[in-house]
Parts: C-alpha cells; sequence; structure tokens
C-alpha cells in the first residue's frame, strides 16, 4: 500500500500524471527513514530537516504538516503494508503540485509515503566487501542545494552505473574544488589515528542524518579529535578506515580503495553507540 495525500491505494494505482513537476524538473524532496515496530529512528531531526528543506525551495507547508500528522500518516501507512510489528524503509516524497513550466503555478505540494521491509531491526556491519573509486565525469556543486535530498540525483544515478559498469560496490564523489564529498549513498567519514574526518557542508555533502548523529556521538569521545574539513583524494590511501553513513544502513565500512585495505574498529564502536542513541531517540 502506498499514502498518497492521506489516501492509502494499492502499490500498481496509478496516482501521478505526466505533468507531475517531481518527474518534470526534479521539484521536490524525499527523506528516508528506518522504522522498527512502530518508532521511527530520528524522527525529529527527519522532520525538521524536511520543513528546512522546503522552506529553502519555497514551498508551500501544509498547516497540517505537523510532526504529529506526518508521524501518524508514516504509522499508518508502515502498519497497512503488515510491518507494524517488524523493520521497515519508509520514503517520505515532497513535490510542488503540477503546473507551470520552471517557474510553477503553485507553491502547495503533495506527498507521497511509501515502505518495504527490512532485514534487521537494528544497525549491523555487513559482512560484505565495499570496494570503491572515485568518480570524475560530473561534480558536486559547493552550495546549499547540494546539502539538500532532492528528488534530482542524476549525478548519483550516472555514478552508480559506472560503479557497476567497473565492478565497484560504490563510488566517492568529488566537488568542483576536486575535493572528495561524499559517497553515492550516504556521507563519508575518515579515520587516521586518534582523528575522525568529514567533509563540511560548504564542500557541498548532503546534510545527512546520521552524519549528524555521529558528530554527537564522536564529539563526546575524549580520545577522538573530530573535524569538519575538507577531504583530498591523497588522503583516502593514507587513512585507517573509511565508512559511507545514512538513515537505512548505519554505518557501512569501506574495506578498499584502490590498493589500499581498510581496518573497521572504529566503525564497529561508533555502530554500538549510534544503536543506544536510536534507541533512546
Amino acid at each position: 500500500m502506498v499514502n498518497f495525500d492521506g489516501n492509502l491505494v494499492e502499490d500498481d494505482t496509478r496516482i501521478l500524471g505526466h505533468h507531475n513537476r517531481g518527474l518534470k524538473y526534479g521539484d521536490g524532496l524525499f527523506e528516508t527513514m528506518r522504522c522498527i515496530h512502530g518508532k521511527i529512528f530520528f524522527w525529529e531531526d527527519h522532520y525538521f530537516r524536511l520543513m528546512a528543506s522546503m522552506r529553502i525551495l519555497r514551498m508551500e507547508i501544509p498547516m497540517t504538516f505537523t510532526l504529529e500528522f506526518l508521524e501518524e500518516q508514516i504509522l499508518q501507512t508502515v502498519k497497512a503494508n503488515g510491518l507494524g510489528d517488524s523493520a521497515a524503509r519508509v520514503r517520505l516524497t515532497v513535490f510542488r503540485k503540477s503546473g507551470g513550466l520552471y517557474r510553477p503555478e503553485t507553491n502547495d505540494i503533495a506527498y507521497i509515503l511509501e515502505c518495504h521491509e527490512l532485514d534487521a531491526p537494528f544497525y549491523l556491519i555487513p559482512e560484505t566487501h565495499c570496494q570503491v573509486e572515485l568518480f570524475k565525469d560530473f561534480y558536486v556543486n559547493r552550495d546549499m542545494l547540494s546539502n539538500l535530498k532532492t528528488t534530482n540525483k542524476l549525478l548519483n544515478v550516472v555514478a552508480s552505473v559506472y560503479a557497476q559498469e567497473n565492478g565497484y560496490d560504490n563510488c566517492l564523489l568529488i566537488n568542483t574544488e576536486k575535493q572528495v564529498v561524499e559517497a553515492i549513498n550516504g556521507n563519508l567519514f575518515l579515520v587516521k589515528d586518534s582523528t575522525i574526518k568529514t567533509p563540511p557542508l560548504m564542500d557541498g555533502c548532503l546534510d545527512g542524518i546520521i552524519r549528524k548523529k555521529l558528530k554527537e556521538i564522536i564529539t563526546k569521545m575524549e580520545e577522538i579529535d573530530f573535524q569538519e574539513s575538507s577531504i583530498s583524494p591523497f588522503e583516502l590511501q593514507q587513512a585507517d578506515e573509511l565508512f559511507i553513513t545514512n538513515s537505512i544502513v548505519g554505518i557501512l565500512p569501506i574495506t578498499r580503495y584502490r590498493k589500499k585495505q581498510y581496518g573497521g574498529n572504529m566503525g564497529k564502536n561508533l555502530l554500538g553507540k549510534l544503536n543506544a542513541l536510536a534507541r533512546l531517540g
């Protein structure tokens, strides 16, 4: 079942037309969340990021679009799909209503909620290898739009195709200054000795929820020096660990970049702390 503007419909119901602005112009935003036994991980963070992003894109936020209303809609959709007592991946997509060309006729919005079952309730370190390469065909812009989770993700799509064609599990994206920004599907963290780094938002990375939560965790670790600073391609091969973060997998260790192989002890340590935070939040 899919929730379209508060109405539950079957998955195969045709609810979007050719005039949809998300399709035509990428005029939309989305949040992807993990919901376990009726609890949405870090829901307030997702909600306030969505509200801030809608304001940046000058979308009209409905008066009904409260924290409680959207949470109720999400949980109803999860339950309607038989996932109320299990683990679910939820995607909330918000897009401007149809009309106009580049300039919209209205700033009113509509939304779609969809969900799918997950294998495990909490974040786990996968046993699979993750080999990455730099994607250099196109670049991430160093601006605020790159920080938003918009439905315009052509760079990520093309990078995914490149990775598949060349036998990589993921790619690292670089910005117009040739700084490493993020992975295809999440933020990037680098570990070297007792220092953990992640690129700053000004470099063009996504303003990720798990990125935010790990910042909270790491800054409380007295033995760790945390830095939000640019990462050069040269640093990748000097690092002890690299890992990718997003709201569905939590922490995904990178095992290989070119000839360099990485450990994963810090990622495993942080994953336990992240799961503990998710239980509380």
